[in-house]
């Protein structure tokens, strides 16, 4: 049994109603210590809060507001629902960021949501948790001013280049690998080492990207275990200490406790 931490989940999603209890009972009797439960949005954070509240110890929460989602934010509203939440013991902002691959938003406004919630993670001294796609350099952007004031945070579910990467690495960031690293096309085992020891995670992004063997089902964290078998393998570490090292770095990021994780009954 592999002992790991998954770093970004979302539990809060509608896919998990049938059987959500069952799923985060799956995970921690396959090895999670922790299930980090991502609210990219008001009501997403609002129920990963209840979902946390429920799993003491073993699931935490985050809240911010993600880009596709940017164009329908409104500050003056919805600043301080997020304050309300990050106060509560949500562990990070975000899921935020910049995606110029669907554009949903548009990128004026996806840079400006960001840039505010980047000021709420200096004022509650919180790290980021970060999607970007097709948005690089924009990304590094606000990633070094990030780094500038002091903001630590995560490249989540990374398949960025490997300059984006030393870019966050360089002022202190992690970066998150997904069930994509295990399917057939993915090629860059470079970047797969080339995140140090300390700085690496690993994640389901669930209800999506499942990895392989279960590619096209409903994903869920228990299988981030093959996510770290595969890092494991192109790092040349055993399944075990490289499960070790993501938990180890996603309690530090998170703040998360250190005991050993809870046997759900």
């Amino acid at each position: 049994m592999i002992e790991f931490i998954d770093s970004h989940a979302h539990l809060a999603d509608e896919a998990f109603d049938p059987d959500r209890d069952e799923v985060i009972r799956r995970a921690n009797a396959v090895g999670a210590a922790a299930v980090v439960c991502i609210g990219e949005s008001l009501a997403a954070a609002a129920r990963a809060r209840t979902i946390a509240e429920a799993h003491p110890g073993f699931v935490f929460f985050t809240a911010g507001l993600h880009p596709h989602d940017a164009a329908f934010a409104n500050r003056e509203r919805d600043l301080p629902i997020l304050e309300e939440l990050l106060r509560a013991g949500a562990r990070a902002v975000g899921e935020c960021g910049l995606d110029y691959h669907y554009d949903n938003s548009p990128r004026e406004t996806q840079r400006a949501v960001f840039e505010w919630q980047l000021d709420l993670a200096l004022r509650f001294r919180l790290p980021l948790v970060v999607h970007t796609r097709d948005a690089e350099e924009d990304t590094r952007a606000l990633v070094a001013e990030a780094g500038r004031l002091g903001v630590i945070g995560v490249l989540h579910c990374f398949t960025g280049s490997a300059a984006l990467a030393r870019a966050a690495l360089d002022v202190g960031w992690y970066v998150s690998f997904s069930g994509i690293i295990t399917f057939r096309n993915w090629k860059d085992e470079e970047l797969l080492r080339l995140v140090p020891d300390d700085r690496v995670l690993a994640e389901s992004d669930s209800p999506y990207l499942a990895p392989v063997p279960n590619r096209g089902k409903r994903n869920e964290p228990a299988w981030v275990a093959h996510t770290v078998a595969r890092l494991a393998a192109a790092r040349a570490a055993s399944s075990e200490s490289l499960g070790a090292l993501v938990a180890a770095n996603a309690r530090r990021l998170f703040a998360l406790p250190s005991a050993d994780a809870p046997a759900l009954q």
